[in-house]
């Protein structure tokens, strides 16, 4: 019998989950409360921005010209449970408001709704990223909530994804970790995933806790590689060095490697901030809180580069921001993506318009996600049209268009040829060529 999947969530994890089982040949019937983004993904569209993904939704989704039909999205819990054979629940962990902690409301919630309609055995797969140990209280919620009892099984599969590349890291990742308890969760998880295994994907199986600190321990590690290169950047310039090189070099370093070691701005987005702070609650909550102690500075090194770049804009416009015009050039919070959550590029354009600045963004996907969160900053359709009568212009998501852009052309509009690179990425010295004054995060002026 070909398994049947249901994808519990259709955010950003669900809806490419769902579009991925498909691919694999599934039928899948997506699940979310929100009628609005049910009746979005039925005809087709997408309500975030990933590259591959809406032309994978097209493929598929029943009722369009030549889809395989294999999709579909429901509103019904009762439906999903009849429907599917494994159940993946893909919902948001936010930050809890007020704590370091993780909000844990829609992962039981999602559970609540669907066990209660589980009257055949059944696998459901946890891929939120959740504190360890909520899959062994899960698992227990989970026997006690479904009519068919212990015939409901828990597992545990963490997603991996990085916005810009979730299409890509679904179909072929990097690895597929599974905490399972028994050796049919195993197995069925094997068969969900046979066509990534069939092309050499490592496949393994660890109990619950482990697969649910693999993805905290993976996004804690990213964010101190981030931090540690940014701290350098903070010596590099009390010293007068430069990080760019610094940087490169030890990226020779087969120990070091080159990945997430670029200085600039920071991370943002909804993974590694609140990851790591709801890493850091949770180990607290176990005793085990002095272990993960360096990540408070992980963090407030991440919030310090926001808040040195606001310093470098208000330098470049002579000490302060009155009067002053101001071009950022980015809103999403890395770029391939329309995110704005926790984005360090909107953070800075917000303090320095509270400043006294007059503030227009520009970005190439996420304008729309942004003027809804910050409706009082002024927004443009191009780079051109949020640099013109601008005395500093601030590059803060690194957008292969903001690479492309003739330093000349942009500087026919400005009222001050002054570029602050927040993403260490541009060519400096084809800037000052043209008569710009570069200045970057953790390099000589």
């Amino acid at each position: 019998m070909t398994l049947r999947i249901s994808v519990i969530g259709t955010g950003y994890l669900g809806a490419t989950h769902a579009a991925a089982m498909a691919e694999f040949g599934f039928e899948v019937l997506g699940l979310d409360i929100d009628p609005d983004k049910i009746a979005m993904l039925t005809a087709g569209r997408v309500p975030m921005y990933e590259p591959g993904l809406s032309e994978l939704l097209l493929k598929h989704v029943a009722g369009h010209e030549g889809s395989t039909g294999r999709l579909r999205f429901t509103t019904s819990a009762r439906e999903a449970a009849e429907f599917g054979d494994v159940h993946f629940i893909c919902v948001n962990t936010p930050q809890r408001k007020g704590e370091f902690a993780a909000d844990m409301s829609y992962v039981d919630t999602a559970l609540d709704e669907l066990a209660p309609h589980l009257t055949r055995p059944a696998l459901v797969v946890g891929k939120s990223t959740v504190p360890v140990g909520s899959a062994a209280r899960l698992a227990e919620r989970l026997a006690a909530l479904a009519p068919v009892g212990e015939g409901a099984e828990l597992a545990w599969n963490p997603e991996f994804l990085r916005e810009g590349f979730a299409v890509r890291d679904t179909l072929r990742p990097d690895r597929i970790v599974v905490g399972a308890h028994s050796e049919r969760a195993e197995r069925l998880l094997r068969d969900v995933y046979a066509e990534p295994i069939a092309a050499g994907v490592p496949f393994m199986v660890t109990d619950y806790a482990t697969a649910e600190l693999v993805k905290a321990a993976a996004n804690s590690f990213l964010a101190t590689k981030i931090s540690f290169i940014n701290a350098m950047a903070e010596v590099c310039e009390a010293a007068g060095a430069d990080v760019t090189q610094l940087s490169k070099a030890l990226a020779y370093d087969e120990r070091i490697g080159g990945k997430f070691l670029n200085s600039g701005l920071g991370f943002g987005g909804g993974c590694l901030p609140k990851d790591i702070r709801a890493f850091m609650a949770r180990a607290g909550e176990l005793g085990a809180d002095q272990a993960l102690t360096f990540l408070r500075e992980v963090d407030s090194i991440n919030m310090r580069r926001r808040s040195r770049m606001v310093e470098l804009a208000r330098e470049q416009c002579g000490g302060g921001f009155l009067g002053r015009r101001v071009a950022v050039l980015g809103a999403a919070f890395k770029p391939n993506s329309d995110d704005i959550r926790d984005s360090p590029a909107l953070n800075v354009a917000a303090q320095i318009q509270l400043q006294g600045a007059q503030v227009t963004v520009y970005d190439p996907k996420a304008v729309d996600n942004a003027r809804k969160m910050f409706p009082s900053l002024a927004y443009a359709h191009s780079a051109l049209e949020a640099a013109e009568g601008a005395h500093v212009v601030l590059h803060l998501t690194e957008w292969s268009e903001f690479r492309e852009l003739d330093p000349a052309v942009l500087g026919a509009v400005v009222a001050e040829r002054r570029l602050l690179d927040g993403r260490n990425v541009l060519d400096a010295e084809a800037w000052r060529a043209a008569g710009w004054t570069y200045r970057a995060l953790g390099r000589p002026s």
